[in-house]
């Protein structure tokens, strides 16, 4: 144990570089933060534990009657800054070395950079992750493989992006004042306190991407960190600029008053189309009408996923905001084109979807998809950086068609349930062993589509689901596949699968719904 500024403890080492890291004055920074704002974060997960009991007596969410002024006045966000007014497309990854340096060199027109989904929190993953940003943001950061390629920036690199961890997760190896930290906290308090100004000195700056939100005054939390973090700097209030993603069911009823609360430092909002469907299944997991069949089938064009969707580009049009699109996750084979021909035409055909509904840009995992989303979006723009002109005065949403959950033609089927358990297994194994974004059956798998999977299993297990064929999707089914499962993948040197299993049937078996898997999992990580 270190004591490395004034009450903050550091519980483990990651080597050389966190001593670059992990200053007295970055860790005084972080410890600023969290003795101002812990405990609203606190009380702020408190009321995300009522507004789920509320839930599960009844209640169903509806546009907010009290801030019915914020939707229904005429205001904008703050204009974005030129280096954010094209965004046609996304990279998005894990925050290491060489895919760093791939996913910048990519041409893609932005980079998120990232603590949360995509990265499993291990010490040396969230601290390395750290000085690689800083080495990024100076243009110095190289990386040599083990096979002698070396890899280093090009000329023109994406915008950089960094998406720090939930409100809900901490950061257990450093402790303020005896208390864990918040792992969102420490994440935008270490990049934002050694590169806020040198982004500034580049003609860029602090940006960022806020994950998991539940309600505007989470949002509102997120504003007053930011303006602390710039008074405390001396970098002028506006600076950072944030997007959030609208992943939660109980976020899409309060897109206005997410932008309103973080009017000054906001520049859009995101489809965060994964978390958003394990949303949908766990704020509901209570009810038998909301019973959801293969996830293959709930495709961006079923009823509730349609509204969001729509919802999303008029609201940030009509407040100046840009509205980003939802991830294709397709990883190209190397060996098999047919693979390749069918999941390009695929995603070709979701970007034009999302071009012609009118989204500004979209994401992609990885830099062979750059080109094939680039183009649709390049040709609907036809020269300008974005298409806020097209304010979708004709969608009409109501809360009814938010929680319209129907998929027609729906089932479920035996190959989803080996689908759901085996990726889960898998991802969980590739979690618990330092990698957080797993090539998983030709798509990147991250922790919001292993959610979906385990919480899928849950909901049909206790809802007594029938598959396609009669047969019911029970414990002792799951266990069958879960035991096949687990002999066909076989244990790799260093695997962790069978605790991966042990998780598995926790988030699975049990009779209470676990919110996230992460806090489940976390403990186990070093």
């Amino acid at each position: 144990m270190e004591v490395a500024a004034r009450g903050v403890e550091v519980l483990a080492d990651a080597g050389p570089v966190q001593a670059e890291v992990l200053t007295p004055e970055a860790l005084e920074f972080v410890a600023g933060l969290h003795r101002e704002f812990e405990s609203t974060r606190r009380s702020l997960l408190d009321r995300r534990a009522q507004r789920q009991v509320e839930l599960l007596a009844g209640a169903m969410p509806d546009f907010l009657p009290e801030t019915r002024w914020v939707r229904e006045s005429e205001w904008k966000v703050a204009p974005a800054p030129a280096d954010l007014q094209d965004r046609r497309v996304e990279i998005t990854g894990p925050v290491d070395r060489k895919m760093m340096i791939n996913a910048l060199n990519s041409g893609a027109q932005v980079f998120m950079a990232d603590f949360e989904d995509a990265l499993s929190p291990t010490w040396s993953n969230v601290v390395v992750g750290q000085k690689n940003l800083m080495d990024a943001v100076r243009r110095t950061i190289e990386y040599t493989s083990p096979e002698g390629k070396h890899y280093r920036l090009g000329e023109q690199v994406a915008t950089l992006l960094v998406r720090p961890r939930g409100w809900h997760l901490v950061e257990r190896h450093v402790r303020v004042d005896g208390q864990p930290v918040s792992g969102a906290l420490f994440d935008f308090g270490l990049y934002f306190f050694h590169n806020a100004r040198e982004l500034l000195e580049r003609g860029t700056g602090p940006y960022f991407y806020l994950p998991k939100l539940e309600s505007h005054l989470e949002a509102r939390l997120w504003n007053h960190v930011f303006q602390y973090a710039q008074d405390a700097l001396g970098i002028p209030r506006g600076t950072i600029r944030a997007t959030v993603l609208i992943e939660t069911i109980l976020a899409a009823f309060e897109m206005d008053e997410i932008l309103y609360e973080l009017r000054d430092h906001a520049s859009g909002l995101n489809a965060g189309r994964w978390d958003y469907i394990f949303s949908v299944i766990k704020k509901f997991r209570h009810r038998g009408d909301f019973v959801l069949p293969d996830r293959a089938q709930v495709t961006m064009t079923v009823p509730f996923m349609r509204a969001y969707t729509e919802l999303l580009v008029k609201t940030c049009h009509r407040r100046g905001a840009h509205a980003i699109g939802g991830m294709a996750a397709f990883i190209p084979s190397r060996k098999d084109p047919e693979v390749n021909e069918r999941a390009l035409a695929k995603v070709r055909e979701d970007k034009e979807r999302e071009s012609a509904d009118g989204f500004d840009g979209t994401w992609v995992a990885h830099p062979d998809l750059v080109p094939v989303a680039l183009e649709p979006f390049t040709r609907v723009l036809a020269g300008r950086p974005h298409q806020k002109h097209r304010l979708r005065e004709d969608v009409q949403v109501l809360a009814s068609h938010l929680l319209d959950v129907r998929v027609p033609g729906g089932t479920i089927t035996e190959a989803g349930v080996v689908n759901n358990v085996s990726v889960a297994l898998q991802y969980l194994d590739s979690w618990l062993q330092g990698t957080g974004a797993a090539a998983i059956y030709n798509l990147m798998e991250d922790t919001a589509t292993a959610e979906i999977c385990r919480a899928q299993l849950w909901q049909w297990i206790h809802h007594g689901a029938k598959m396609d064929d009669g047969r019911p999707v029970d414990a002792d089914l799951y266990r069958k596949v879960r035991d096949q499962e687990l002999q066909r993948l076989g244990g790799q040197p260093g695997s962790r699968l069978r605790e991966a299993a042990e998780i598995l049937d926790q988030l699975v078996l049990q009779e209470e719904f676990v919110d996230f898997l992460t806090l489940v999992a976390y403990g186990r990580l070093e």
